[in-house]
């Protein structure tokens, strides 16, 4: 059972941590987001680089690093979005009325950037893991890429929970592309094929041994807590509040007051450009 429930507990907790993590930085004052960009960068070149080494080690110490480099990869996408570095072209609400395919384009363009560095950063993983013998990484990257896609198409539809408190205020406008409704069309497909793709992960827990059965139980529970994710989007509670409780020690540093560098906030305060 150890062999299950150990790789387990490591995913929860880096899913844990690393959410938590983005969430503390990027409340923090604006001048502190050059650092945690260039401290993500240097993490961002490390995790490359142990997603290269690990790609043949299938040992158990190999599928954990392969899936921690994963998540270490991904979370420099996340950190480069919601600090504002790397979002769209679009920076503004749509005008009142705006929908159908245009507000659908204009949605695009609000996260144009992000995406394609999320497709650059797919080649290059899927370059570092080609015909490896530990596919873990990839596997991981893609379950996240997957599940965050789902996630930003089933928000922008409509679901009951949109959590737009989360986001910072320097990306306001991606909220007006956000939609309350009870459910859409696409949430069952979606919830369905990934809970398909949930099983079929485990059942590769539960049938390998050795290093893949961990590297399969990784995986499968950075799944599971994305499918959980989803339904707590549409289902009757209050998701923000749970949220709260998992990362209060991250949102904390939201509402801090002025977010302005202390020599910055004296010359403003002095008069002077």
């Amino acid at each position: 059972m150890a062999h299950y429930a150990l790789p387990a507990l490591h995913g929860l907790l880096i899913w844990w941590f690393s959410t938590g993590l983005i969430l503390l930085l990027d409340g923090l004052p604006k001048y502190t987001f050059r650092y945690s960009m260039t401290a993500a960068t240097l993490l961002l070149a490390m995790a490359l680089y142990c997603l290269k080494t690990s790609a043949d080690d299938v040992s158990v110490g190999g599928a954990y690093t392969a899936f921690t480099s994963a998540v270490a990869i991904w979370g420099w996408l996340e950190i480069s979005f919601y600090m504002g570095y790397v979002t769209g072209p679009r920076t503004v609400h749509c005008h009142h009325g705006c929908g159908g395919w245009a507000h659908f384009g204009h949605a695009i363009q609000a996260s144009l950037y992000h995406e394609l560095a999320v497709l650059a950063l797919a080649g290059v993983v899927v370059a570092l893991t080609w015909h490896a013998a530990n596919p873990f990484g990839l596997w991981t990257f893609v379950v996240l890429w997957w599940m965050h896609q789902s996630a930003r198409i089933n928000v922008f539809l409509g679901v009951s929970n949109l959590n737009a408190e989360f986001l910072p205020e320097h990306l306001a406008h991606i909220r007006g592309f956000f939609r309350d409704a009870p459910m859409n069309m696409l949430f069952p497909f979606s919830v369905t094929l990934s809970t398909i793709g949930a099983v079929l992960l485990a059942q590769g827990a539960v049938s390998a041994g050795g290093f893949r059965a961990v590297g399969y139980t990784l995986v499968t529970t950075m799944m599971v807590l994305a499918i959980l994710e989803h339904w707590f989007l549409v289902l009757p509670v209050s998701a923000s509040k749970a949220w709260n409780r998992l990362w209060q020690w991250g949102l904390g540093s939201r509402g801090a007051g002025d977010k302005t560098p202390p020599i910055q906030r004296q010359i403003t305060i002095g008069g002077r450009p």
